[in-house]
């Protein structure tokens, strides 16, 4: 394969990634969100802090769930490739907070999907 069409298809499986995030976040599946992060991923939640590996990630999901967060969407998306996988930066809306993605790192892995290595988020308000 060239590295155009390796490069598509690594792109294809991070935008299904974060398809597939927002699905589970929209249908209150803190599970299926914590299953898009990497099983050693670091999460940076801003302001509420750092959050190590999927079992950490799954519970603040689900904590977030429980407050009645939802209604995740995504604006002025940039994907930048790099090395392994796509850097993800966004603005985004929720029912009732909004703020920006500064950095998630999606990776390609072995299964063919594409996970998050890494995610660095804030939140900057409420609505």
């Amino acid at each position: 394969m060239t590295n155009a069409t390796t490069d598509n298809i690594t792109l294809i499986a991070c935008k299904k990634g974060i398809s597939a995030w927002q699905t589970a976040f929209n249908n209150s599946d803190a599970k299926g969100c914590a299953a898009q992060y990497q099983e050693h991923c670091v999460m940076t939640a801003r302001p509420f802090g750092v959050f190590e590996g999927r079992q950490a990630i799954q519970e603040f999901w689900q904590g977030i769930m429980d407050q009645g967060f939802k209604d995740v969407n995504y604006t002025q998306v940039t994907w930048e490739a790099e090395d392994e996988g796509y850097i993800l930066t966004s603005h985004w809306t929720m029912n009732n907070a909004f703020g920006v993605v500064h950095r998630e790192r999606w990776v390609l892995e072995a299964d063919g999907q594409a996970r998050l290595a890494s995610d660095d988020f804030e939140v900057q308000g409420e609505r």
